[in-house]
């Protein structure tokens, strides 16, 4: 028998941190061997009990969640699940945080009623026990000259991406890759709402050739546009009209359960773009859009999936290789490369 996941919860609120310990005490996978109301008594209770992953609130008085978070993840990488607020705030500063290194975000309800507010952090709590934290990626220097692109040796009129944990900095990778004259990309990448719009926003500043934003409903897309499906109730899937692709976003139930879904995307773009289209598969728990892969191959699109060493979680891209969805196994820092030179049918 497996010894149960001993967790470290870090949050400035007593109630919070008694929720979470109660929503725990549910999973006898896990035990929660200490808890501490600010980064100074959780540096202490890390060295002395040893924790095997730390749920840290984001936003605490003093040293504030991300300043804790840089010095775990220099000084001694343990994985981390932040808990933030569902805020505009809130969303900025949790994609920080994964940018940074944490294993994912849990956002904290506005108003908590019970321990049932905090159910699915547990999932994220063993997913993040069985990961590794790995060194990330060197941050580009804003100062530096932009990356040289190649040009786009070959004809994709469109390009669909799917990740979920881990996700935030490997779809950064990919498109950073990618000149200003790429095919319109639509991503979807597991997140609440409002975390979408930050991500989105944040990748807008940070990489000049492309123009990244949230899908709208209607929105025809063009080269050198990149479109996140917003976080909610609604998918995001494309349609073709006049030998363009349009964005619609459709509200229905979760699909592999997640709202937006990466199937609901891939499924889509094989139906409306066959053979025109390719799809990349990042990194992510569960399964979610190794099925739409499938559906995308088999319509003549040509297909990547993240390669297991460069995985945060080799969930999604694992369920996609095995079901022979992907025509091609690639690190995540040859992916654009590999894009960009892949033979089309």
């Amino acid at each position: 028998m497996e010894k149960p996941i001993r967790v470290l919860v870090v949050d400035d609120s007593r109630t919070i941190r008694a929720l979470i310990k109660r929503s725990f005490g549910q999973n006898p996978d896990i035990v929660v061997c200490g808890e501490a109301a600010n980064p100074i008594e959780a540096r202490d209770l890390i060295i002395q009990d040893q924790p095997d992953v730390i749920t840290l609130d984001v936003e605490m008085p003093g040293m504030n969640g991300l300043q804790f978070l840089e010095k775990i993840m220099r000084l001694r990488p343990i994985p981390v699940v932040m808990v933030s607020s569902l805020t505009a705030r809130g969303a900025d500063t949790a994609i920080t945080a994964l940018q940074m290194g944490a294993f994912d975000c849990f956002p904290k309800p506005s108003s908590v009623v019970g321990a049932d507010a905090f159910a699915g952090l547990a999932r994220l709590v063993i997913q993040a026990a069985r990961s590794h934290p790995v060194a990330r990626l060197p941050r580009r220097d804003p100062a530096s000259p932009p990356r040289q692109h190649a040009d786009w040796g070959h004809s994709i009129g469109l390009i669909a991406i799917g990740a979920s944990t881990g996700g935030v900095e490997a779809i950064e990778e990919v498109l950073s890759g990618f000149p200003a004259q790429s095919p319109p990309i639509v991503i979807c990448q597991h997140m609440p709402a409002l975390f979408t719009a930050s991500f989105a926003n944040r990748l807008d500043q940070k990489i000049a050739a492309l123009s990244i934003g949230e899908a709208r409903d209607g929105e025809v897309l063009a080269p050198g546009v990149v479109r996140i499906a917003p976080g909610g109730d609604r998918h995001t899937v494309v349609e073709r009209r006049d030998g363009r692709y349009v964005t619609r976003l459709v509200k229905s139930p979760p699909v592999s359960g997640h709202c937006p879904s990466v199937d609901v995307l891939f499924g889509s773009v094989a139906r409306q773009a066959g053979n025109d289209a390719l799809g990349i598969i990042l990194t992510g728990m569960g399964q979610d859009g190794a099925e739409g892969l499938l559906a995308m191959r088999h319509a003549g699109a040509q297909t990547i999936a993240q390669d297991k060493a460069s995985a945060v979680v080799y969930g999604m891209p694992r369920i996609a290789a095995e079901i022979g969805a992907a025509s091609r196994i690639v690190p995540l820092c040859q992916i654009s490369a590999a894009a960009m030179t892949v033979h089309t049918r």
